[in-house]
C-alpha cells in the first residue's frame, strides 16, 4: 500500500525533470549560438549614416544593404502606397538589368509599414559599381515629372492586374477590421485608386523627411577591405545631407472594431477562408517572442478542437511591428458549416487560455517551433543582416532574432498563459469570411452576429405619423401679418 504513493510520486517527477533539463538544454544551445553569431565593425559618418560590416577574406560575392527606418506606416491618408510607390523609383529597369545582365546580381527593393529595404548581390569584384547604384537609390532618387508618372503608372498597372486570391482578401480585411484607418489596417502596396491618388509632390515629401543618412543604415557582408571600403564611404555617402529633425512614428490609436463577422461573397467559390484576430505586441515588447509562442500554442488547441483543420491550411500568426501587432487565425475550409464551426471554436480557444496555462508538452512544442522559425530567418548571411538591420529600427537588441529565439527558450507554461490573458482578456475580436455570401451568412448566424460587406444596415420599420392636432391661434408675438 504505501509503495504506491511512492510511485505516483516518481511520475509526477518525472515531467518536471524533463521540463528543466529541457529548458536548460534550450538555453545553453541559444546561448552557444549567440556566441557563435558573428559580430559586424561598427562605424558611423558624420552625418549620422550607421554603417555595419562583416569582411570575409577570400569570398567571392559581396552583400550590400540599405534599410531607410520608415516604411508605409507614414503613408499619407487616403495615399496608401505611397512609400511602395517612392520604393519602386529607386531602381529604374535600366538599372535592374544591368544588375542582372551585366553584372550577373540582384536587386531587390521591399516596403514594409516600419522600413524600406534595398539589397543588393553580386561578385565582390563589382562591389563600387554595386555600392554606386545604392547610393544613387537614397541620394537622387529619381522623381522628375516623366519618372513620377513612369512609376505611378507601372504600380496602377501592376495592382490592378493582380487579382487577389481569397486567403489574400480574408488577410486585408481582417486587418482593415480590427485596425481601421490606422496605419496596420492599411495596405502597403496600395490599391489602384489609392495609388492613383498619389501626386508628385507626394513623393517629394516622402523624400525630404525621410531619405535622410542618420535615418538610415547600410550593411556590407563579403569580400572587401574595411579601411578601403571605410574611405569609399566617406566620399560617396559623406554630402548626404543630415535631416534637420526626426518624424515620431505616433498615430492616433483605433477604435474597437465591429464584433460581427463580417462575410464578404466570392461568387463560386468551392471554399470559405476564416480569419479572426486581435491586437498583438509591439516588435520591442518584452512579451513579443511569448506571443509567437503562444501562437503555435494557439494553433494546437484548435487542432485538436476540430481535427479537420489539419489538412485546411490552418495557421495562426503573431506579426509585431514598431507601434503594434496583430495576432490573427486562419484556415480554408470546405463548406459554410465548416466555417463557422472554425470560428467558433477558435473564440473558444482563445476564452480557455485566458485562464487556463499549456501544458509543459505544448510549451516544449511552442519553444521548438520559435527556435525553428527564428533560427532559419537568421541563418544565411542575409539572415544576419537582417538581425542587425532590425536591432537598428527597433533600437533594441531584444527585437532582434536570435534574441527572440533566447527568449523564447526560458519560456515557461504560466508565462505563455500570462500573455494569453494579456492579448484575449476583454480584447475586441474581429472576424472575416469569404465565400458564398449567403450560406455563409446562414451559417456563422447560428453562432454570431454577421454583416454583409456591401449590404447596408436594416433600416428600422418607419414609425406611422404623428396625427396633426387641429390648428391653435398663434401667439401674438409669434403671429405673421403680410403687408
Amino acid at each position: 500500500m504505501n509503495s504506491s504513493p511512492s510511485r505516483t510520486r516518481r511520475t509526477r517527477g518525472l515531467p518536471l525533470k524533463v521540463l528543466l533539463a529541457t529548458i536548460l538544454l534550450g538555453t545553453g544551445l541559444v546561448a552557444a549560438a549567440r556566441q557563435s553569431a558573428p559580430q559586424p565593425q561598427r562605424e558611423q559618418l558624420l552625418n549620422g549614416l550607421r554603417v555595419l560590416m562583416l569582411s570575409r577574406p577570400g569570398d567571392q560575392s559581396v552583400l550590400i544593404k540599405l534599410r531607410v527606418h520608415s516604411g508605409a506606416a507614414f503613408d499619407l491618408a487616403n495615399k496608401e502606397g505611397l512609400m511602395a510607390t517612392l520604393a519602386d523609383a529607386m531602381f529604374d529597369k535600366q538599372a535592374r538589368d544591368y544588375v542582372s545582365d551585366e553584372l550577373g546580381g540582384r536587386v531587390e527593393v521591399t516596403t514594409g509599414y516600419d522600413a524600406i529595404n534595398i539589397a543588393l548581390a553580386g561578385k565582390a569584384s563589382d562591389f563600387d559599381r554595386l555600392l554606386e547604384l545604392a547610393r544613387n537609390a537614397v541620394m537622387n532618387t529619381q522623381l522628375t515629372p516623366e519618372a513620377f508618372e513612369r512609376v505611378r503608372a507601372a504600380r496602377v498597372k501592376a495592382l490592378r492586374e493582380a487579382t487577389p486570391a481569397p486567403a489574400e482578401t480574408a488577410d486585408r480585411a481582417v486587418a482593415a477590421r480590427l485596425f481601421g484607418t490606422y496605419p496596420y489596417g492599411r495596405l502597403v502596396a496600395g490599391s489602384p485608386d489609392s495609388v492613383g491618388r498619389i501626386e508628385r509632390t507626394d513623393l517629394l515629401l516622402m523624400r525630404e523627411r525621410f531619405l535622410h543618412p542618420d535615418n538610415t543604415t547600410l550593411v556590407i557582408v563579403g569580400g572587401f577591405d574595411p579601411k578601403r571600403v571605410m574611405r569609399t564611404l566617406r566620399e560617396s555617402f559623406g554630402g548626404w545631407v543630415k535631416s534637420d529633425r526626426a518624424i515620431p512614428s505616433t498615430f492616433r490609436q483605433p477604435d474597437p472594431p465591429d464584433e460581427r463577422t463580417l462575410v464578404i461573397n466570392q461568387p463560386g467559390a468551392s471554399t470559405s477562408e476564416v480569419r479572426l484576430a486581435v491586437r498583438g505586441l509591439p516588435r520591442t515588447d518584452k512579451d513579443a517572442a511569448a506571443a509567437q509562442a503562444l501562437a503555435s500554442v494557439v494553433r494546437e488547441r484548435w487542432l485538436a478542437a476540430m481535427p479537420e483543420l489539419k489538412d485546411r491550411a490552418a495557421f495562426v500568426r503573431h506579426d509585431a511591428n514598431r507601434g503594434g501587432g496583430l495576432f490573427r487565425m486562419g484556415a480554408s475550409l470546405r463548406s459554410p458549416a465548416e466555417a463557422a464551426k472554425a470560428l467558433e471554436s477558435a473564440r473558444a480557444v482563445l476564452r480557455d487560455l485566458q485562464t487556463n496555462a499549456p501544458t509543459a508538452a505544448e510549451t516544449e512544442n511552442a519553444r521548438r517551433a520559435v527556435a525553428a522559425s527564428l533560427g532559419q530567418s537568421a541563418a544565411d548571411a542575409e539572415g544576419t543582416a537582417n538581425s542587425w538591420l532590425d536591432e537598428q529600427t527597433y533600437n533594441s537588441l531584444a527585437a532582434t532574432a536570435p534574441e527572440m529565439a533566447r527568449a523564447a527558450a526560458s519560456l515557461t507554461p504560466a508565462d505563455v498563459q500570462r500573455v494569453a490573458a494579456r492579448l484575449f482578456t476583454h480584447a475586441p475580436v474581429a472576424s472575416v469570411a469569404v465565400g458564398d455570401a449567403a450560406q455563409l451568412r446562414t451559417e456563422i448566424a447560428r453562432v454570431g452576429a454577421v454583416e454583409v460587406f456591401g449590404e447596408a444596415a436594416a433600416r428600422p420599420e418607419p414609425k406611422p405619423a404623428p396625427q396633426t392636432p387641429p390648428n391653435k391661434p398663434q401667439q401674438p408675438a409669434l403671429q405673421l401679418k403680410r403687408p
